[in-house]
């Protein structure tokens, strides 16, 4: 049983669907068969018995009808009933309580043995015995005139017998047809679902082997499972080649932007091997530079695992954006004493769906970027709108601005609106890190901007 199982499971699908249909159905029909012989069988037997009975009865009416003697003449004379012994292959015979034989009509099938009991005064017995062939035999009391004996019938069921194996041989060739039939359909059904299946699997393998290039368009649009699992495939293969392709992006502009520090470093420390070792305002000079570069690297690569860990977002997590906010202008106020931070709020306090990590992550990442792209004295206005079903947050600023064209680009990775701004003490990640927080946490952002007159940002969190 266990190799039958493993020879199963190691066929193709289409043929287990194929194996399976046709077993299913075969299995199906052969107990539907069943049945309807069995209860064929069992109507037909008992209406042969009832012909055998039916003859006797009649035959027997007939002999107690004649008062006196009974000739042959008067025998031959009932045509019907001859007829439909002659027609049955009946035999019947008369015997007299010694056991001798004193009548016989249609002499078919030899003599059964005699049942003499006292129960035939008071019914009919019937049997099934077996002369050269399977018979019901039926055993009654007749009376002829004075005469009184007992009449057997004999009822042959060879006619039945053929009748049931014509039946059998037709189911069984039936049998056949149904299960070759349903294979063949299940066959062609199978084909015709598995394609896309088939596609599926060579897109796959195309694209382990070739890249995402070579992923198949597929034409089947059926609004079924299959057509939902392609339209899940689809999307699927959008999303890694999107990622794919920010991935080989990411690592070229981290290669980048992490080259330019160590080769700063590089060249500060190799003047200072060759001859600035011996000039402390150069080794000073270098040594700060070099630190300053450190550092740098040291933010960058934090963002880095900031933006690869990604972890889950907290369903439970509550923020109170106020402590946030009083917190975050109390350390930007202490390392930029020069920013100025407006706070407002209007509408009854709520608590958005937030860590105040995140929050405060967020938050800071907006204000450093007002601070850091000014030309002039910051002055960032904080506007706190508690709305019924959401919270929006605006923070505006009167720095440099942001021109059209650029807005779109500014939650890349490492994306500069110009080369002036490479040199400001930024990674080109704050405003990832911050588009990739407000994802997670489902919050809404847009910016407004132009050149020379700041940028807007406004945090939508819904309730």
């Amino acid at each position: 049983m266990k190799k039958l199982d493993k020879l199963f499971i190691n066929q193709s699908l289409k043929m287990k669907w194929t194996l399976s249909t046709a077993i299913v159905i075969f299995i199906s029909y052969a107990a539907i068969c069943t049945v309807i012989y069995i209860a064929l069988y069992s109507w037909l037997i008992q209406n042969e018995e009832n012909n055998a009975i039916r003859t006797a009865e009649d035959l027997s009416s007939f002999f107690q009808s004649q008062k006196g003697s009974l000739t042959i003449q008067e025998i031959q004379g009932n045509t019907g009933l001859l007829k439909a012994i002659v027609n049955q292959n009946q035999t019947v015979r008369i015997f007299n309580f010694d056991g001798y034989e004193v009548l016989r009509i249609n002499d078919i099938s030899p003599a059964a043995k005699i049942d003499l009991s006292e129960e035939l005064i008071l019914t009919t017995i019937v049997t099934k015995d077996e002369l050269n062939e399977d018979v019901f035999v039926v055993h009654k009391f007749v009376q002829i005139g004075s005469f009184r004996g007992i009449l057997q019938l004999i009822h042959p069921l060879s006619t039945f017998q053929s009748m049931m194996q014509y039946v059998l041989t037709a189911m069984l060739i039936a049998g056949i047809g149904a299960v070759f039939l349903a294979g063949s359909i299940s066959y062609y059904l199978a084909n015709l679902l598995i394609k896309p299946l088939k596609d599926l699997r060579d897109s796959m393998g195309s694209v382990r082997d070739k890249g995402f290039e070579e992923h198949m368009h597929f034409s089947y649009n059926a609004d079924d499972e299959i057509g939902d699992l392609l339209t899940i495939y689809r999307d699927m293969m959008e999303d890694l080649q999107k990622s794919f392709i920010k991935q080989q992006q990411f690592v070229s502009d981290a290669s980048h932007e992490l080259r330019t520090p160590i080769q700063a470093i590089e060249g500060h420390l190799s003047l200072i091997k060759r001859w600035g070792k011996n000039d402390p305002q150069v080794l000073e000079e270098s040594i700060d530079t070099s630190l300053a570069e450190v550092a740098r690297m040291k933010k960058m690569i934090e963002e880095l695992l900031n933006l690869a860990r990604n972890e889950k977002r907290d369903k439970h997590a509550s923020a109170h954006i106020k402590n946030v906010l009083e917190s975050l202008k109390s350390e930007i106020q202490l390392i930029y004493p020069d920013v100025e931070i407006k706070v407002e709020t209007s509408g009854t306090e709520k608590h958005p769906n937030i860590t105040e990590n995140a929050l405060e992550q967020i938050l800071r990442n907006i204000i450093e970027n007002s601070i850091r792209y000014n030309d002039q004295k910051p002055v960032i206005h904080i506007i706190i709108n508690y709305e019924n079903d959401k919270i929006v947050i605006e923070l505006t600023d009167n720095g440099i601005g942001i021109s059209e064209e650029h807005l779109p680009y500014i939650f890349d990775r490492f994306y500069r609106v110009d080369a002036s701004r490479e040199n400001n003490g930024g990674t080109g990640l704050g405003l990832s890190i911050l588009k990739m927080l407000t994802e997670k946490y489902d919050v809404e952002i847009d910016v407004k901007s132009s050149l020379g007159k700041g940028t807007t940002f406004i945090l939508t969190f819904k309730i």
